[in-house]
């Protein structure tokens, strides 16, 4: 909820669970009151590395006392790992966020007592997809939480994976994906990210992981695109997968509509790769277009 007041806080208040929270942004002035309001009393310090948005995102930023750096985007992958190196994290666990994103009750419930509990493992949880301003029952299975310092990601264009060793705690509780606040949004955002992964699969980079049809859900996901092209009837039976599968046909026409753009999602991709393979012409544009550094906000080289 966006209060109806200006918020200003010196410095963000320290809350109940030995977390910092770090994210990335460019243009998410829409998302920030709401992750941030979410975040109040709960996480103990929050970092942000903006990709010199155009919009309110760092007033909004220094309005509620987070910690901002900023620096030019390159892919995913570079960004994240720079967030990771560039703040003085001072508590013991880490918490990788999307402003988009927002944290249960139950979550945060269960990452607090996680977090009192083990020494030292990755955290795992259920991200949950909302869609049209519903939920769905989309579920995704994530790693987003580990000790300060034992993580990294892959260097990943886009898709991204944090690389982590040793068993995987899973804990309860959902994050839910608010995914756009339009489809226009949507739309526009998927065009971003099929031509990223477009590019990305010609240059041998698009997976993050080694698929593996038999390995973790990770894998598993990898395997599945590096064969996608090749299978027979394949947009039917995706559409087929995640209506039924994913069950999104539960959430009746809303999951209908959605399950049809993630099948032109994957119809986009593959087209872009093509026109990639014909022309041999790069796309040069693989991100929203960013502005000036700000000159109240430290800039990371």
């Amino acid at each position: 909820m966006i209060p109806f007041f200006r918020l200003v806080l010196a410095k963000w208040p320290a809350g109940s669970a030995p977390v910092s929270v770090v994210m990335i942004t460019l243009n998410e002035a829409h998302n920030l009151p709401r992750v941030l309001n979410n975040l109040l009393g709960w996480a103990s310090e929050v970092f942000v590395l903006d990709s010199f948005s155009t919009d309110s995102t760092i007033d909004i930023l220094i309005d509620y006392g987070v910690v901002i750096r900023q620096s030019a985007f390159h892919s995913f992958g570079s960004q994240w790992n720079l967030a990771l190196s560039s703040f003085a994290y001072t508590q013991p666990w880490t918490l990788k966020l999307d402003p988009d994103e927002e944290l249960t009750p139950e979550l945060k419930y269960s990452l607090s007592l996680a977090y009192q509990e083990y020494a030292c493992t990755p955290i795992a949880f259920e991200r949950q997809l909302c869609f049209m301003g519903k939920p769905l029952p989309v579920k995704q299975h994530i790693i987003r939480s580990w000790r300060t310092g034992s993580v990294s990601f892959t260097n990943s264009l886009v898709n991204e994976q944090p690389i982590v060793h040793g068993p995987i705690l899973k804990v309860s509780g959902n994050l839910l994906h608010h995914d756009s606040p339009t489809l226009e949004h949507w739309v526009s955002k998927q065009n971003l990210y099929t031509t990223a992964e477009a590019i990305s699969y010609l240059q041998s980079t698009s997976l993050s992981y080694t698929p593996n049809l038999f390995g973790n859900n990770i894998e598993r996901r990898m395997w599945f695109k590096r064969v996608f092209g090749s299978i027979p009837f394949r947009f039917f039976f995706l559409f087929l997968y995640l209506l039924f599968f994913q069950r999104s046909i539960l959430a009746g026409a809303q999951g209908v509509s959605w399950a049809k753009l993630r099948v032109f999602v994957y119809f986009l991709r593959e087209l872009k790769i093509q026109e990639l393979k014909m022309t041999g012409l790069p796309y040069l544009q693989v991100s929203p277009l960013s502005g000036d550094p700000d000159p109240r906000v430290p800039l990371i080289p």
